[in-house]
């Protein structure tokens, strides 16, 4: 790709050029993951490493209690992998469970708390990629993580004002004011915290490989701790999901194919559902089917058909998506290349629309991302969802829980309906790009965009850029985002000209200007491969919306 290496936007990152290289949301992370690549690891040590350091240091994002998915190139076998390591329902949990305890009104499903609380899967992520693709011994690999949890960190600005913001949220749930209020008040920027019990925790899961998280003394802490606090969660769900995970973590990708402006083809991949990767594989493909690749860049129309397209995908995400046992439309169905030319046609040029589901044929978040000098690159997702998850943390364990089981729909003919064991419909998706040289697959790109519902929009919005518009992948990270909402209402970031935002309102947009761009716009982080992988290395680029940087040797 023939990129303008220049930036028309206001920045102040400029694109890291490495052979080995490590791209976070927080910067600590970021120097963790290249501590274990000089110390001989590869990218995915290096990615583990780093998620395993920012479950302490971006605390408002992630926690040891996190799910977390990954896409790994891995240039011995030539193989793209897929992980999805997102957590069950606990065997409590059924339709009328809450129906006994929050009525029968589908609206009233719980946010925070314990009745959100899936069995987390970040660890047994970990566990399973070290397992499959690591190098250096995983105890090795966890030492930055225990050393930040032992000695603690200075808090980062943009932590600080999330942290900020989920105090009187949060402040009364089990166990968060005992560990992340320990002063009786938030951490300012640059305080030392220390995050209790967390190193303890680190340890047990160095030391036994996860085992002591999920079969262990980790898994019976929190039961007891659930017991003494209303939630229903046991040592036996935790069980289940580590023998469930040594069977389902590894689930491939879903891809669209699509050409640049270069003329090569290219092919997006994201994890299939129970995740949302699939809004973005759609949006794509749906765009294949319009002019946006001759529409001039950061136009008005541009702006619009990429935001049409959107609602499309997202219109169909919604219906249909949940845990593969509990959809009626297959993934294959909703990426039939003739199903999205239909759904391209709906699109009015002129006119915002409020797009409703097709009928397909049948059949709070951190972001990472590695690549190493042998060409193994790494995209990894890990989440407590909404900022600090649950609320709940577990004393003495510094373990703070998800809240990913409010993605459970409580009407009964849902296909994400609350089921026993099963995952519910996840927002953190990790990206990754190949291209077709010479007919053969090559690894192009490993990226994503944290943040809610924003995910797959910040997919298709960077990618569009760098692929269609010949933006350099920081540009394209720091250009002003749109998000869809629903219905016809839209919000767009506070720097997108307002002559475009005029416009988009006068095709029947109703738009919100909002600046709060750590949630509201999300952040990515990228890493795209220069000539061929191990010879000429990388360049990436980290969003200013986040603490975040890239880093490389």
């Amino acid at each position: 790709m023939n990129f303008d290496w220049s930036n028309p936007y206001p920045s102040v990152r400029t694109p890291v050029f490495a052979r080995n290289i490590v791209a976070t949301s927080q910067p600590l992370a970021a120097q963790a993951g290249l501590r274990v690549l000089a110390a001989g690891g590869n990218a995915v040590d290096a990615a583990i490493a780093a998620a395993a350091v920012i479950t302490l240091t971006e605390p408002c994002s992630n926690g040891l209690g996190a799910d977390n998915f990954a896409i790994v190139w891995d240039p011995a076998s030539r193989r793209l992998h897929g992980l999805n390591s997102s957590g069950i329902a606990p065997a409590a949990w059924s339709l009328d469970f809450y129906r006994r305890k929050y009525g029968d009104d589908p609206a009233n499903r719980p946010v925070r708390g314990w009745d959100t609380v899936t069995v987390p899967g970040a660890v047994a992520g970990w566990v399973q990629l070290h397992d499959r693709l690591g190098r250096l011994p995983f105890a090795d690999v966890l030492a930055p993580a225990i050393e930040y949890a032992e000695r603690g960190f200075a808090v980062s600005p943009v932590v600080q004002d999330k942290w900020r913001l989920a105090e009187p949220v949060l402040k009364d749930f089990p166990g968060f004011a005992q560990h992340f209020l320990p002063r009786g008040r938030v951490p300012h920027i640059g305080e030392h915290f220390r995050l209790d019990g967390a190193a303890r925790t680190l340890r047990l899961i160095a030391q036994s490989k996860g085992r002591e998280f999920y079969l262990g003394e980790v898994a019976a802490a929190v039961e007891r701790y659930a017991r003494q606090t209303g939630g229903s969660i046991t040592a036996a769900d935790f069980a289940a999901y580590w023998d469930f995970v040594q069977t389902n973590a590894w689930v491939g990708t879903l891809s669209k194919d699509f050409t640049g402006s270069d003329g090569a083809t290219y092919a997006l991949h994201e994890i299939p559902p129970n995740g949302q990767g699939i809004a973005a594989l759609s949006a794509i493909g749906i765009l294949k089917h319009t002019a946006v690749a001759e529409l001039p860049l950061d136009s008005a129309d541009w702006q619009h058909t990429m935001i049409e397209a959107m609602k499309l995908a997202f219109a169909d995400t919604y219906a249909f998506v949940a845990d593969p046992r509990g959809m009626t439309v297959t993934p294959a169905g909703l990426l039939d290349d003739a199903y999205l030319a239909g759904r391209a046609r709906l699109i009015d040029p002129r006119r915002a629309t409020a797009m409703t589901a097709g009928q397909p044929p049948k059949g709070g978040t951190i972001y990472l991302t590695a690549a190493d000098e042998h060409g193994m690159m790494i995209s990894l997702i890990q989440s407590n969802y909404m900022g600090f998850g649950s609320g709940v943390v577990v004393p003495g364990y510094g373990l703070s829980l998800q809240n990913r089981g409010h993605g459970f729909s409580l009407d009964p003919n849902s296909p994400n309906v609350v089921r026993a064991g099963h995952r519910p419909f996840h927002t953190i998706i990790p990206a990754f790009l190949m291209k077709h040289e010479d007919g053969v697959a090559q690894p192009q790109m490993s990226f994503g965009v944290m943040g809610g519902n924003m995910q797959p929009q910040g997919h298709v919005q960077t990618l569009a850029r760098m692929l269609w518009g010949r933006q350099q992948p920081q540009a394209a990270c720091d250009a002003p985002r749109w998000k869809v909402m629903t219905g016809l209402d839209i919000e767009v970031e506070g720097a997108m000209p307002a002559a475009v935002v005029q416009d988009l309102a006068a095709r029947g947009h109703r738009i919100t200007r909002a600046f709060d761009t750590y949630m509201d716009f999300g952040a990515g982080q990228f890493i795209w491969r220069l000539g061929a992988a191990g010879v000429e290395g990388y360049v990436a680029a980290s969003d200013f919306r986040r603490d975040g940087h890239a880093v490389g040797f």
